[in-house]
C-alpha cells in the first residue's frame, strides 16, 4: 500500500479530540502498570553501498496506540515548547521537514526521520529518566519530551550537530493532560546517514549523558553504560559451533547448529534483549544494498516480536495487543525512506521522503498505513 501526500490528510484537531478516548490507557501506562509493557528494541545495519538502516520494534502502550498513523511536518514549521507553565517554552522555526509515527493521535511518537536523513527514536526508560526541574526564568529554553524530539528533527541534519547543541535546551517533565497528566520517562537513539549513532539519556534531574551506540543497539532500563558492562558476561558467544571434546574416551559433540550461542538470553527483559540484539546484528551476513539491509533488519527483529499475552499475568486474558509488538520499523537514512509492518498487517509498507516536497507540503496525518487486515495469497495448481 502506498501513502498519498497532499490535501487528503485529516486535520490534527479531530485526532486530538479522539485522543481523549485513550487517556486512561496512557495514564495507566506511565503511572503504575508493569514495566514489561514497554520492551522496545532498536538495532542498526549497514550495507556495502553505504546505506544505514535504523530499525526497531515498538511496544509502547497497553492498547492500540495507532502507531501506523504518521504525521508530516513541513519545512519552516513554527513550534512552541510545552512546559508546566503552558505553551511558554522554547520557540523555534524548523529548518527541515520530517515524518513521525504518532501515538494516540498526538504529533509525536516512537520513531521519526527528517528530510536530511537524521533519525530519532524514543525508548522507554523508567526508573532512570530524570528531567530538569522547571524554572519559569528559563522557560524560553525549556520544552517537553515530545517537543525535544521535534526540535532535534526540525533543527539538525547530523549527529555531530546534535552533540554540539544538546545543552542549548532544558527538557522538563510536563504533566500533559493529553497523556493523563503522567510523566513520560524516555531516552533517545539518534543516528545519521554517515553511520554515527548516539544514545542520549537525561538523568539526575537534568544531567545529560551521551553514549556512542554500540552497533546502534538500544533497549530500555537501566542506563546505557550498564548494558555495555553486562556484555562482559557473554564474551564466549559465537556463531561458530562449539568444538567436540573427548572425556575418558567418550566423544562429545554438539547436538546441532547454534551451539556457539548457547547461553544467549531469550527472555524479553531489557538486558536480555540488548545482548540478543547485539549478538544477532554482529553476526549479520554481508548486505549489498539498502533494501537487503531493510529486509535483514525485519528478519532480525522477528526475534523480538512479543505475542499477545506473552508478558501478561497468567490470570489475565489478553483482549487487545497489550504488551505486544505493535509496529516494527526500518528507516533508510541514506535513501530517506521509512518502512514498517504491524501486528495486524505484516505487509511491509513504505514512505519515500524524497517524493515529498517539504517546502510546500501541508502539516497532516497519513493514515494509508492503517489497514488492519493481513492479506493471504492463495496458490492454486494449474487444472
Amino acid at each position: 500500500m502506498k501513502f498519498r501526500v497532499g490535501g487528503t490528510g485529516r486535520s490534527l484537531i479531530p485526532m486530538k479530540q479522539h485522543f481523549r478516548n485513550w487517556k486512561v490507557l496512557a495514564m495507566a501506562l506511565a503511572l503504575g502498570t508493569p514495566r514489561s509493557a514497554e520492551p522496545c528494541t532498536g538495532i542498526s545495519l549497514r550495507a556495502s553501498d553505504g546505506s544505514v538502516i535504523c530499525a526497531r520494534t515498538v511496544e509502547w502502550a497497553l492498547g492500540d496506540a495507532h502507531h501506523d498513523t504518521l504525521v508530516v511536518f513541513p519545512r519552516a514549521e513554527k513550534f512552541t515548547g510545552l512546559t508546566p507553565g503552558g505553551e511558554n517554552g522554547l520557540r523555534w522555526t524548523g529548518r527541515y521537514g520530517f515524518i513521525s509515527l504518532t501515538a494516540y493521535g498526538e504529533e509525536y511518537g516512537p520513531d521519526a526521520i527528517n528530510e536530511m536523513g537524521l533519525y530519532v527514536g524514543v525508548y522507554y526508560f523508567p526508573g532512570y529518566a530524570s528531567f530538569a526541574a522547571y524554572d519559569a526564568a528559563l522557560a524560553d529554553r525549556s520544552l517537553s519530551v515530545g517537543d525535544f524530539m521535534r526540535w532535534l528533527l526540525s533543527s539538525f541534519k547530523s549527529v555531530e550537530e546534535v552533540r554540539a547543541r544538546l545543552r542549548d535546551v532544558r527538557v522538563v517533565n510536563v504533566e500533559d493532560p493529553r497523556f493523563g497528566g503522567a510523566p513520560l520517562p524516555f531516552h533517545w537513539k539518534i543516528a545519521d546517514e554517515t553511520g554515527a549513532c548516539i544514545v542520549v539519556e537525561i538523568v539526575n534531574g537534568g544531567e545529560i549523558k551521551v553514549y556512542d551506540a554500540l552497533r546502534g543497539v538500544i533497549s530500555n532500563s537501566p542506563e546505557y553504560d550498564w548494558h555495555l558492562t553486562n556484555l562482559r558476561n557473554y564474551l564466549g558467544l559465537s556463531g561458530a559451533p562449539k568444538q567436540a571434546v573427548t572425556l575418558d574416551g567418550l566423544p562429545l559433540a554438539p547436538l546441532g547448529g547454534g551451539s556457539g550461542l548457547m547461553g544467549l538470553p531469550g527472555d524479553f527483559t531489557p538486558p536480555s534483549r540488548f545482548v540478543r540484539a547485539l549478538a544477532l546484528t554482529a553476526s549479520a551476513r554481508p548486505l549489498e544494498k539498502a533494501e537487503d539491509a531493510v529486509f535483514e533488519a525485519f528478519r532480525i527483529l522477528d526475534n523480538f516480536n512479543i505475542p499477545v499475552g506473552a508478558t501478561a499475568a497468567p490470570e489475565k486474558i489478553a483482549r487487545d495487543i497489550a504488551s505486544a509488538t505493535q509496529i516494527t520499523t526500518a528507516s533508510d537514512l541514506k535513501n530517506r525512506a521509512l518502512y514498517f509492518h504491524t501486528m495486524d498487517n505484516r505487509q511491509i509498507q513504505k514512505l519515500d521522503l524524497k517524493k515529498i516536497d517539504f517546502s510546500t507540503v501541508k502539516r497532516q496525518l497519513l493514515q494509508g498505513g492503517a489497514r488492519r487486515r493481513q492479506e493471504i495469497h492463495e496458490i492454486r495448481p494449474q487444472p
